[in-house]
């Protein structure tokens, strides 16, 4: 299992757009057996315009498969009119293999 952090900056006024946007990717990665076991939203008090995915994967390669799929590029490509900057995302824990 690993844990994964995605960063985003959205451009003002589009914060309601990428918090929906959010919660439709999210019911779809559950509900189609991706590997993706949890993930929550995050805003920063401090600038409201910056968010933080913390997100629970059943294994490395699942989360692989999905930053290298279809709809992972889809909708990284459609948010880029909402996003300020590039998106990124760090591994910030992952289980040893037994």
């Amino acid at each position: 299992m690993i844990n994964v952090g995605f960063f985003y900056s959205v451009k003002p006024g589009h914060e309601k757009e990428f918090e929906e946007t959010f919660s439709g990717v999210i019911a779809y990665l559950l509900g189609n057996n991706t590997g993706l076991k949890s993930a929550k939203l995050y805003r920063d008090v401090s600038n409201p315009l910056e968010y933080m995915i913390f997100s629970e994967w059943d294994s490395k390669e699942s989360f692989s498969r999905f930053i290298q799929s279809r709809p992972f590029r889809e909708t990284t490509e459609g948010g880029k009119s909402i996003l300020s900057g590039h998106p990124r995302h760090v591994i910030l824990m992952a289980e040893r293999d037994q």
